[in-house]
C-alpha cells in the first residue's frame, strides 16, 4: 500500500485495512485445494478488521461458510449475511439452543450432552437443524475424544442432531515437521471412515499447506486471510491486509544521562532526538513491546524507548531525518508485518491482530497494489 495517508484529527493513529488484499488472500488459499470448499474464520470481529466490512467482501469473493467463536458473533454475522452457513465454534452452552436456532446458526458440538440437547431441540420443534461435530485429536480443549467419536458410528443420535460436518483442530500446523500432524491426520481419517457421507474439515490456515491429506472437504483459514504468515518456515505467501500509522505529536532533544517514560527505564548514553506518538497500549499496541519494538519513520527503523504508555509511545528518531511534528511513523506495514510486531512483543501476530483497538480511525481501501 503506497498511497498517501492523511490522518484525521480525531485520533493520532490510523489503521488502514485493504479489503482487496483480504479477498485475494481468500482466493489464494482456496486455490491451494481446488477439490475442497474454502470457508473463513471471522471470530474476534474478523481478527480486529471489522466484521461488518469483512463479511460482504468475502461473500463477494465466493465464500459461503463462516466460523465464529461465540453466539453473539454469530448473531452479528447473520444480520450481515442472511444466506451464509455460519458455525459457532465454542459449542452449545446450556440453554442457548433456541437462540442459535432462531438465527439459523450451526453449533459445533463437542460432547454427547451437547448432541442430545441439540437433538432434543430439533425434536421439540419438528425440524432437524444442521450442526458440526468436533472431534478432539490432540488439543485436549473442546470436542469428543476419538474413541467417543468412533463409538457414535451408526448411532441415530448423529442424524437426530443434524451433523453436517466433522471437524477437528490442529495442534501444531505451523510446525510442518511436527509428528503430531500425521497422528491427527490418521485419527481424523479413522473418524471420517466411521461416519461415511459426512463432510470433513481439518485444515486451518497453516494446515492448508500440509498437503492434500489435510484438505478434506472444507478448509478453515482465519489468520492467513488477514495477512498472517501460515508458513513460518518460508516467506509469507499472503498479501498484507492491515497497516498501522501514527502521527508524531512532539519532537525533543535529550542530553546524555536523561531518561524517558515511566520509571526512567531508558537512559540516553549520548544526546538523542526523541519523538512521541499519539497512541499507546489502550489502542491495542502491546505494552510488552516496550524497549523491543520499532517503528519506521521515513523508512528508518526507530526503536521504541522506555515503557509504552496508555496513550503514548516514544521513539528514538536521531537517525531519521524525516522525523518532525505531524510526520508519520509506521508501526505495521512496509516490512513490519503482524508476525514481526508480535515477535518483538514476545507474542504472536494473532494477538496483535485481534487486539487492534477500537480507538483507531479505520480506513478501508479496496486496492492499492500488492
Amino acid at each position: 500500500m503506497n498511497q498517501e495517508i492523511v490522518i484525521p484529527s480525531t485520533h493520532g493513529a490510523l489503521l488502514t485495512i485493504d479489503l482487496a488484499a483480504l479477498a485475494e488472500n481468500w482466493r489464494r488459499l482456496a486455490a491451494q485445494a481446488p477439490e475442497a470448499d474454502c470457508a473463513a474464520v471471522v471470530k474476534a470481529d474478523a481478527y480486529g478488521c471489522g466484521l461488518a466490512r469483512v463479511l460482504p467482501v468475502l461473500w463477494a469473493a465466493g465464500c459461503r461458510t463462516f466460523f465464529v467463536a461465540h453466539l453473539s458473533e454469530g448473531v452479528a454475522a447473520r444480520a450481515i449475511l442472511p444466506e451464509a452457513r455460519i458455525y459457532v465454534l465454542n459449542g452449545l452452552l446450556p440453554g442457548l439452543g433456541p437462540t442459535l436456532a432462531a438465527h439459523d446458526l450451526r453449533p459445533v458440538l463437542g460432547s454427547r450432552d451437547e448432541l442430545a440437547e441439540w437433538a432434543a431441540l430439533a425434536e421439540a420443534s419438528g425440524r432437524t437443524r444442521p450442526a458440526a461435530l468436533h472431534v478432539d485429536t490432540g488439543m485436549n480443549r473442546l470436542g469428543l475424544s476419538v474413541p467417543e467419536a468412533l463409538a457414535l458410528s451408526g448411532d441415530p443420535l448423529i442424524g437426530r442432531a443434524g451433523i453436517a460436518l466433522l471437524m477437528t483442530h490442529l495442534v501444531s500446523a505451523e510446525l510442518a515437521s511436527d509428528p503430531i500432524n500425521a497422528r491427527q491426520m490418521a485419527d481424523f481419517a479413522a473418524v471420517r471412515a466411521a461416519h461415511p457421507g459426512v463432510p470433513g474439515s481439518f485444515a486451518n490456515s497453516s494446515g492448508i499447506f500440509l498437503g492434500v491429506a489435510a484438505h478434506h472437504d472444507l478448509l478453515r483459514p482465519g489468520y492467513a486471510l488477514f495477512g498472517g504468515n501460515p508458513t513460518p518456515w518460508k516467506p509469507n505467501p499472503m498479501r498484507p491486509v492491515v497497516r498501522l500509522e501514527a502521527q508524531i505529536a512532539q519532537i525533543r532533544d535529550v542530553a546524555a544521562g536523561e531518561t524517558c517514560g515511566y520509571n526512567g527505564r531508558w537512559r540516553a548514553a549520548e544526546p538523542r532526538r526523541l519523538a512521541t506518538l499519539s497512541m499507546g497500549y489502550a489502542d491495542g499496541y502491546p505494552r510488552a513491546a516496550s524497549g523491543r519494538g520499532i517503528a519506521l519513520v521515513g523508512g528508518v527503523r526507530c526503536p521504541i524507548l522506555g515503557l509504552i504508555s496508555m496513550d503514548l509511545i516514544i521513539l528514538d528518531v536521531t537517525d531519521a531525518p524525516a522525523a518532525a511534528r505531524g510526520a508519520t511513523a509506521t508501526l505495521i506495514g512496509d516490512g513490519l508485518d503482524v508476525d514481526t510486531v508480535g515477535r518483538a512483543a514476545g507474542t504472536i501476530g494473532y494477538e496483535i491482530l485481534t487486539g487492534l483497538g477500537s480507538r483507531y480511525v479505520r480506513h478501508y481501501v479496496t486496492g492499492t497494489g500488492a
